[in-house]
């Protein structure tokens, strides 16, 4: 069942996607993303070693996602940026764009190892403790090795088994589908978790956009509205080298005709 129209969960565009285009203007960038109809943006690769992204302070960032009525719907950061120091100066920014959501986006290092595994849902439910009077949250965010096979669980079973509910389990469909994960089961084993949920399809060819792979999205949205309801969907879908809008604006215009 899809949301009622006065309870839409409101979608935004990670900024990833047209990262050839907020490399070169953001601002202009930042435009494009409203133009195709998104409610608000995610940026990636905030690493909290000083308060800038994109060689712009945070206050900067925010009056051109005000100017271009958008809102901040989450940021990645590396696992640096919320460890000593650095998580009150990735705290301090991210509250300047209005954002409560600080979701790494890829531990590579460890999640390819058990030990380390725990390593990192230790570390994670230390920050969402931190967090929770903030009204913020911290998780993390799907990528094809977070499932990687040890013994009965995968990588990615192992964190969320091992983390409290305010550890929001980012979802990514396609890139844990191309990584021989399973999406729905995923949202099936651990309901309440997917605060935030990246769309992006899977076995879609050049230029796909969602709904032309093999992702179950009936199945998918079923789960999110029962099992899950999100704050955010944020798309992951763009042009070569994150160049362009034809990609993101067909991505969301599939999702308004499934409803959403």
């Amino acid at each position: 069942m899809a949301d009622t129209d006065d309870q839409k969960v409101p979608i935004g565009l990670q900024l990833y996607s047209v990262r050839g285009e907020v490399n070169e203007d953001l601002d202009a960038a930042l435009a494009g993303v409203a133009a195709c109809g998104y409610q608000a943006a995610e940026p990636w690769g905030f690493a909290g070693s000083e308060a800038r992204w994109q060689n712009m302070a945070a206050r900067r960032i925010r009056s051109l996602f005000d100017a271009n009525g958008l809102a901040c719907c989450g940021c990645h950061v590396q696992t640096g940026a919320l460890l000593g120091d650095n998580l009150k100066r990735t705290i301090d920014f991210n509250q300047e764009l209005g954002n409560r959501y600080l979701i790494i986006a890829a531990d590579r290092e460890r999640m390819s190892d058990p030990a380390r595994i725990l390593e990192l849902a230790r570390m994670l439910d230390a920050v969402a403790e931190t967090l929770e009077p903030l009204d913020m949250w911290t998780g993390y965010h799907a990528h094809g090795f977070d499932f990687q096979r040890f013994g009965d669980q995968c990588a990615w079973e192992i964190l969320f088994s091992h983390t409290c509910d305010r550890v929001v389990m980012q979802m990514d469909v396609g890139n844990c589908a191309n990584g021989g994960g399973d999406p729905v089961a995923m949202l099936e084993e651990f309901p309440g978790r997917a605060r935030s949920v990246h769309l992006k399809d899977y076995n879609a060819g050049p230029g796909g956009v969602i709904g032309e792979g093999d992702a179950d999205w009936a199945r998918i949205f079923h789960l999110c509205d029962t099992l899950h309801r999100p704050e955010w969907y944020v798309v992951e879908e763009g042009g070569a080298d994150g160049m362009g809008f034809d990609v993101c604006r067909r991505s969301l215009e599939a999702l308004r005709r499934m409803g959403r």
